[in-house]
């Protein structure tokens, strides 16, 4: 293959007259569905690139504690409000290796604040795959190995700490347990309801239709916000973070499921008088079998693009509410809960780092609705 001045590209090979040139168009035309998908989204790369983002995120989670070097309420009483640490490797123009400078606190009792000198005099080597504080690798197996610790005398707050001294890197990387976990507990809860409901109402029609009909319009006309704050407000205060967690999903997910449910029964509406599904039902099959086996499938690009495009709204949700104090509550760890711990302005304005989760929720959010564009441009491989 050679490139002519104009751009065009030539292939070199001899002119062969007995090759087929419609195989490689044969091959495409062969290709199954997905693979024609698959194809399509390889090209949206913004979309490829916030999949695979979101992929080794979620796959993270399990080992949140192993990558986080102090447990999520470990407390630093000398170090509050560190500023964040610099990870160096040189020092007077020597390699060493991965290294932070110890710090040392005074109060500020003039301008209520705590300043650090930092002694770079002193440079002192991370411990790498080292023995810390126990935590439950994947949930329920206790271990004390650490990918990284601070060396003895020194500290390595990432991302800085808090007013506890609670380094806000491990946290956040806790607090991506329960955040992220929340959408997809949320999406489950919201897709057996909407696909239910909205199925049963398109292809069954008359008084099934018009309950659901009213049901979602009830459910639509209600201010969201006010309705979230109910909710969660009705939750006892004396129930453990688990339970609260599993509650705010469910309530997100039931929130929800009116919208999914219009766009499945529409879809159903005029889908049901296809030819297909006539014979379908006419060889005997039973309404059960031509909704899960004839008309979903053809309804599959849609589900898929509106869960990722539902998911980073329950984020948001679960994140707001935490933030309002009415979502999970400490000593559970989400991003919400630590955003609640920085409402104070003042606080953010001497120490800006508190305010530091925010950005895994900009960053998932986006990457959320870029996939979720990638996704809907591509599960219709047929459109140019």
């Amino acid at each position: 293959m050679s490139i002519l001045p104009d751009g065009r590209f030539v292939d070199d090979a001899p002119y062969d007259p007995n090759v087929d040139l419609s195989a490689v168009d044969r091959s495409d035309m062969d290709a199954s569905n997905w693979l024609l998908v698959w194809r399509k989204f390889r090209r949206h790369r913004l979309g490829l690139v916030s999949g695979i983002f979101l992929l080794v995120a979620y796959l993270a989670i399990p080992f949140a504690g192993f990558f986080s070097p102090y447990t999520p309420n470990e407390r630093s009483a000398e170090y509050l409000y560190h500023p964040p640490q610099a990870i160096n490797l040189w020092h007077e123009n020597e390699f060493i290796g991965p290294f932070v400078y110890p710090t040392q606190a005074k109060a500020d009792l003039e301008n209520f604040r705590w300043n650090y000198t930092v002694d770079e005099t002193l440079p002192m080597p991370l411990h790498f795959f080292c023995t810390g504080t126990e935590y439950n690798l994947f949930g329920f197996v206790p271990t004390k190995m650490h990918l990284f610790c601070a060396p003895e005398g020194a500290t390595v707050f990432i991302l800085g700490s808090d007013r506890l001294g609670r380094d806000i890197f491990s946290r956040i990387s806790y607090g991506a347990q329960l955040s992220l976990t929340v959408g997809l507990i949320g999406i489950t809860v919201s897709f057996l309801l909407g696909i239910t409901l909205g199925s049963v109402a398109g292809y069954f029609g008359g008084s099934t239709d018009w309950l659901v009909n009213r049901a979602i319009e009830i459910l639509r006309s209600l201010p969201e916000l006010p309705l979230w704050l109910a909710l969660s407000a009705a939750v006892p205060s004396n129930w453990g973070p688990v339970s609260v967690f599993f509650i705010i999903s469910i309530i997100l997910g039931i929130l929800d499921w009116p919208g999914l449910a219009r766009a499945v029964r529409s879809k159903f509406l005029s889908l049901r008088e296809e030819e297909y599904v006539r014979a379908a039902e006419m060889m005997g099959a039973k309404p059960s079998r031509v909704i899960r086996r004839h008309l979903l499938p053809n309804f599959m690009s849609h589900l898929i693009a509106s869960a990722t495009l539902s998911i980073p709204a329950m984020i948001l949700g679960e994140t707001a509410l935490s933030f309002l104090g009415l979502g999970l509550r400490a000593p559970a760890v989400s991003w919400g809960v630590m955003l609640n711990d920085a409402q104070n302005l003042a606080s953010i304005e001497i120490y800006p780092w508190t305010a530091i989760p925010m950005l895994p929720i900009i960053i998932v959010v986006l990457a959320f609705n870029f996939l979720g564009d990638g996704l809907r441009d591509s599960l219709d491989p047929y459109k140019v």
